[in-house]
């Protein structure tokens, strides 16, 4: 008989789930100490190298405690034990909060959003995978039942693994891309949502890869492929649960204050760029034409802007208050899923506070419009490299604010010299690297 183990995760700067195993039966002592975590581990980048000089050296340590709530059973086909996951904080040596733990950030946004305005948000994670199986047909079918049964009983296995997960998942299918699929869970509240975002991508990798297969999450895999993209779901409660974010009188069905928190969150779309869309390669993805993010405004029926609101549906007894939401379509899973939120919610918040009136809507295809009508109605523009993303990022104060300064340093001193190691890669290797990575 084989020991069951468990283990305490984090998931860092470029969204890489990271932790210690243990004994399973020894979680009870682990859930009240914790295990030791280097600091300088934060400044790891995708291709495992930590980054130096970073601002922590070999100096001091910090302490990833568990959270009991994140319990999670992960099942291993070749094991008689599922492996026992809990997502963690990372701590300072006496408990206190460490200042550049990506959960306490979107924790703490969250408290701030509900403290100064009585609301939370409800969020949920689409991610776009696609499989490295080069040799396999179908290939390019979207949608189609030929490639759901072709791989069958992979999507039965993905889906009851992460119920069993507790993940509560929705929909399975094939997507656009060559062997791209599509996988979403159902929405919860903020911090609950974005743990659940970590943990989707290891246990569809796991699933996959025990079924001989290859995943990777990169936003781009191949020279002019398609992409991967992870869609953001936002929307907001108040203090008794009822949503506040649809008002059918106003602009798009957009309440007021949703308004304001759109508005913000696309005042400060060009900076929060880099920290949802983190490598090169994401920006091959984000660009007009590839139905991702063609503009930095507010769309209603199209699927190019940066944030959509989705559309509703007079399905029997349907509740179109909680139907109505927001989706962030910037982010891929290069990023961290807690900073991701975290920032959405912050910029959400800064709009609120300013009062910022509601974006203009654009409704329907914007290449039909005339170009001074979206520009009038964008928020600036879309960077174009990761370079432009982080120079925006270190340009808007107010987001840099959000940060620690040892946390906004390393992430600048990690994404630039992953860049760096990424340029001097030949063009079939760029892709290859962060296939294999992500």
């Amino acid at each position: 008989m084989t020991l069951p183990i468990a283990a305490i995760l984090t998931a860092d700067l470029v969204g890489h789930v990271r932790g210690r195993a243990f004994p399973a039966d020894e979680i009870a002592s682990y859930e009240r100490s914790g295990s030791g975590w280097v600091p300088a581990n934060l400044a790891l980048d995708a291709f495992g190298r930590i980054i130096t000089p970073n601002p922590f050296g070999a100096v001091g340590d910090t302490r990833l405690m568990p959270d009991p709530a994140t319990t999670t059973a992960i099942v291993h086909a070749e094991s008689e034990h599922p492996v026992t996951v809990m997502l963690g904080d990372l701590v300072n040596p006496d408990g206190t909060p460490w200042d550049c733990c990506p959960r306490t950030f979107l924790r703490d946004a969250i408290r701030d959003l509900e403290a100064e305005t009585g609301l939370r948000v409800i969020s949920a994670f689409e991610h776009e995978f696609m499989l490295r199986d080069e040799d396999r047909v179908p290939g390019r079918k979207p949608f189609s039942l030929e490639s759901l049964l072709t791989y069958e009983p992979l999507g039965s296995r993905v889906l009851d693994a992460l119920r069993t997960a507790g993940l509560e998942p929705e929909m399975w299918l094939p997507e656009f891309g060559d062997r791209q699929w599509e996988v979403t869970i159902a929405p919860a509240e903020a911090l609950i949502a974005a743990d659940r975002a970590i943990l989707l991508k290891e246990i569809v990798r796991n699933v996959v890869r025990e079924a001989g297969l290859d995943a990777t999450f990169s936003p781009i895999v191949a020279e002019n492929g398609g992409g991967n993209g992870v869609h953001i779901h936002l929307s907001l409660i108040d203090a008794d649960g009822t949503p506040v974010t649809h008002d059918p009188a106003r602009p798009g069905g957009l309440s007021e204050i949703a308004g304001s928190f759109a508005a913000g969150i696309l005042t400060h779309a060009a900076a929060i760029q880099a920290l949802t869309a983190g490598t090169d390669v994401s920006y091959e993805r984000l660009a007009p034409g590839r139905w991702s993010v063609g503009g930095l405004y507010l769309g209603e029926n199209n699927r190019e802007a940066l944030l959509r609101i989705c559309p509703l549906f007079n399905t029997p007894g349907a509740n179109h208050a909680r139907q109505f939401n927001l989706e962030y379509r910037g982010a891929d899973a290069t990023s961290n899923p807690w900073i991701a939120l975290g920032v959405l919610i912050r910029a959400g918040l800064e709009g609120i506070r300013r009062g910022l009136p509601a974006p203009t809507v654009i409704s329907g295809d914007p290449g039909l419009l005339p170009e001074a009508e979206v520009e009038a109605a964008s928020f600036g523009a879309m960077p174009s490299t990761l370079e432009q993303a982080l120079a925006n990022l270190e340009r808007d104060t107010a987001v840099t604010g959000w940060l620690s300064p040892r946390l906004l340093e390393t992430f600048l001193l990690v994404k630039r010299a992953e860049s760096a190691e990424w340029s001097a890669l030949s063009t079939d290797d760029r892709y290859r690297v962060y296939a294999e990575a992500y």
